[in-house]
């Protein structure tokens, strides 16, 4: 597939839209960037995120690969197209104790009804924290409609 021009209109408003809905707004996460094949998740961890051990729960570590590998691959999709995880493998590597995280997702290959995305969590001193695969199904129909169109 050729790779259209993005309207950075849309994109602003993707990111705002995705940074004030609930679920991201509970997880104190936030979309950084996202660009074709790319996308940057960010959280600052909190008491909230800690499991009884007090370290970060594996949850919210499966929610930033998950979060990252979905809007890595989702540039790719028509508008009228959503997506979900059929698929989440995660291979915790560091235990994190507090500070910032960033989730970096790429897609690795976008088909017409299955895609493939990969992520890496790094805590604030660049260690690898997590490594991640999710493959992601199409829904048609299920497509995010802003007011800006996603091509120029």
């Amino acid at each position: 597939m050729d790779i259209p021009e993005v309207n950075p209109a849309f994109i602003i408003e993707l990111m705002q839209v995705v940074n004030t809905s609930p679920f991201p707004s509970h997880m104190r996460m936030r979309l950084a960037s996202i660009a074709f094949d790319q996308a940057n998740i960010l959280l600052d961890t909190d008491t909230c995120h800690l499991q009884p051990y007090g370290i970060v729960h594996g949850g919210v570590l499966a929610t930033l690969v998950d979060t990252a590998t979905f809007w890595a691959a989702f540039l790719r999709l028509p508008e009228t197209e959503g997506l979900v995880n059929i698929d989440l493998k995660l291979n915790y590597l560091h235990p994190v104790v507090s500070g910032p995280l960033r989730a970096d997702g790429r897609c690795i290959r976008a088909g017409r009804s299955i895609s493939y995305a990969e992520a890496h969590i790094k805590d604030a001193d660049g260690h690898l924290v997590v490594h991640g695969t999710s493959t992601l199904k199409t829904l048609t129909g299920k497509g995010l409609v802003l007011k800006s169109p996603k091509f120029l």
